[in-house]
């Protein structure tokens, strides 16, 4: 299998990389490029790279903005996964981007935490759901033999703990944000049952944002 760490070109993919790169913490943005690149893989592994439905240049705004939510620009006013698809809509809209895949970007950030759900939704949410997913450690017998120059370019450093932060940070601003067994509200609540303050949560989000 041929691989690169090639990112892909042109005003779309720059924009969605800077937007990324200036309102998430590095090793959030980290962990959004390496999806892509696990998404990738997960596609050539599973033959689709061909099919109709497969545009990388769509695949790349889906997983490297699938967090958008979690950064400085979303406002805590609903649960992070739409915050984010909303922020990836309006990057697209604004580079002319067709409705039916702005709708396909929007639905596979939305649907990137919801398993069972995102599978059954098309090919672009199904590999944008995986690629996040290896991140985390699943299917790892297919990109084991690429995971070390991927994390060797984009480090983890403290990708979890930045992540979990910020969603529970989030989550914090208004129910909305967190509704009961979404994972922003889960966290939430698992937070404020071993004790931590909301103010404690703002205050540790100032680490990285």
């Amino acid at each position: 299998m041929t691989f690169s760490l090639d990112l892909p070109a042109g005003p779309l993919a720059e924009s969605a990389l800077t937007l990324v790169r200036s309102s998430e913490c590095a090793p959030i943005a980290n962990h959004s490029l390496r999806s892509f690149f696990f998404a990738q893989l997960l596609a050539a592994h599973e033959g689709c790279e061909q099919d109709a439905a497969y545009d990388r240049g769509l695949l790349f705004a889906a997983t490297v903005m699938h967090d958008l939510g979690t950064g400085a620009l979303a406002k805590g006013d609903a649960r992070f996964e739409v915050e984010g698809a909303d922020l990836a809509a309006a990057v697209l809209r604004e580079h002319g981007v067709c409705e039916p895949d702005v709708d396909r970007v929007w639905e596979a950030i939305a649907l990137h935490t919801s398993p069972g759900i995102a599978s059954r939704r098309g090919l672009l949410a199904h590999l944008t759901r995986e690629g996040v997913g290896a991140d985390f450690g699943r299917n790892p017998e297919i990109v084991a033999a690429w995971v070390g120059q991927i994390h060797t370019a984009y480090p983890r450093l403290m990708m979890v703990r930045s992540l979990v932060d910020a969603i529970v940070e989030r989550a914090a601003r208004s129910s909305a944000a967190g509704p009961p067994y979404s994972i922003g509200g889960e966290l939430l609540r698992e937070r404020q049952a071993n004790g931590i303050t909301s103010m404690e949560l703002a205050a540790a989000s100032t680490s990285w944002e």
